[in-house]
């Protein structure tokens, strides 16, 4: 009976309708021209010419003090004791 089951499903999965591909394109990306190829060896020199491997460490040490010592700074009080009992005791009614 499983096996009927199984047969039954796969045999309506295989029944689905496919996809219409051909309007998926459109008039402008038919008529598109194909793109230039070009040499590798620039594109190799180009990626060989970043920063270096300690260039980027040492950016990204500067980076993670900078953020560290700002999120320290953040880490105090927002609002200074004086206003924080002033704004306990409420707006005075007039």
């Amino acid at each position: 009976m499983r096996s009927f089951a199984l047969i039954l499903v796969f045999g309506l999965s295989a029944c689905t309708q496919f996809p219409e591909l051909d309007g998926a394109v459109t008039a402008h990306g038919s008529d598109a021209n194909y793109p230039d190829l070009v040499p590798i060896e620039p594109i190799l020199a180009q990626a060989a010419s970043g920063p270096s491997a300690d260039q980027t460490t040492d950016q990204l040490s500067s980076r993670v003090a900078a953020l560290k010592a700002r999120a320290s700074r953040l880490r105090g009080r927002v609002v200074d004791t004086s206003s924080r009992d002033r704004m306990r005791t409420g707006v005075p009614r007039g």
